[in-house]
């Protein structure tokens, strides 16, 4: 089996993705563009062939700053570790660890969405691969969807409809459409700023949005004729995943988040979708519990680290090490955060 760069046509790629059961949208081949264009980032496609045939395959970028360097399969996502045959899989970390260390990078970490290097039914669970751990620092919350929105409010625990209903009263209502791009970016990028991270560039949603105009959704919530809470996904396979979500502080009070996530349900059930993904978050925190409010589960989101005894994962603002950095960001002037905060926000992966 040779395992090295890939260099066929994007549509083989994506039709691997497409046929393997663990191939997510963060796998896509658009993503490499998507990385140079909106983040600068040479982002490799690596894959496992045998006999001239697709056998695996797993994005692959270096990200490298301040705060470290490392290499990620995929930066910026929740999932895009190898997939394919057990074989490709267990070869293809091999070959992200000795690209690690020929680099001298702080952290390997290849996001896998499920223990793709294990076959299905083995009793005895073999180790991760090339000496890498298993973390556990993330989980995804996962909602099943009815076929029918109003047996989806049906569901719901009575709080959670009250506050649903809250926004509602006060006029809030919910616009989805590319064209909400611009309004998306100002709820998201000033929450950032208030939660002292620094915020990712505008031109990487619209590059994603280039990329991918079927998968993408863009969902905003209005209060006043101005945004108030937005969300960004993707639907794929059936499971429309937020990836991104952000409302104003200001009006808490009034749940604008709310409603942004009861409408990005129903769009999800009008558009087919079985499964509704609250998207990735350290388990057991406070987003934790809003995701699980809605009556999902956790799904563990095994990611594969090298080296074993290394740093615990990419940085964090809620790490000790940065809590004093993210309450000055936090006081920095709007404007003075959006610019500074695309050149770090793309060095941390």
């Amino acid at each position: 089996m040779r395992i090295g760069p890939y260099a066929g046509a994007a549509a083989a790629w994506d039709a691997f993705v497409e046929e393997d059961p663990a191939g997510s949208f963060c796998h896509l081949h658009g993503w490499r563009g998507v990385l140079s264009e909106g983040l600068g980032h040479d982002a490799a496609l690596v894959c496992a062939e045998s006999a001239g045939a697709l056998k695996g395959l797993m994005p692959l970028t270096r990200v490298a700053g301040p705060l470290g360097s490392f290499l990620v399969s995929a930066p910026f996502l929740s999932y895009g570790g190898p997939i394919g045959s057990v074989e490709a899989v267990r070869g293809l970390a091999r070959h992200a660890v000795e690209r690690g260390r020929g680099e001298g990078v702080d952290l390997v970490e290849l996001r896998c969405r499920a223990r793709t290097w294990e076959r299905a039914g083995e009793e005895n669970r073999p180790d991760p691969p090339a000496g890498m751990r298993v973390s556990d620092r993330r989980v995804a919350v996962l909602l099943p969807l009815p076929d029918d929105a109003g047996e989806l409010w049906d569901g719901l625990r009575s709080k959670v409809r009250s506050q649903v209903r809250r926004p509602g009263k006060e006029g809030m209502q919910t616009c989805f459409g590319p064209d909400q791009l611009a309004p998306f970016y100002a709820v998201f990028a000033r929450n950032m700023r208030d939660l002292g991270t620094p915020v990712l560039p505008l031109r990487f949603f619209r590059a994603i949005l280039g990329a991918f105009p079927a998968q993408a959704r863009l969902g905003v919530v209005y209060h006043e004729g101005a945004p108030a809470a937005a969300g960004f996904g993707f639907l794929w396979r059936g499971e429309l995943e937020m990836t991104w979500a952000s409302s104003l502080r200001s009006l808490g009070r009034l749940a604008p988040n709310m409603l942004l996530y009861w409408d990005f349900m129903k769009h999800a059930v009008e558009s087919g979708a079985h499964t509704f993904n609250f998207g990735r978050c350290p388990p057991g925190g406070g987003t934790h519990r809003f995701k699980l409010q809605w009556g999902g589960a956790d799904r563990a989101l095994p990611w594969l680290q090298w080296p074993a005894a290394g740093a615990a994962g990419t940085p964090s603002p809620a790490g000790g090490a940065y809590r004093l950095a993210t309450r000055a960001w936090s006081r920095l002037p709007l404007p003075l955060a959006n610019r500074l905060g695309p050149w770090i926000a793309r060095t941390i992966p």
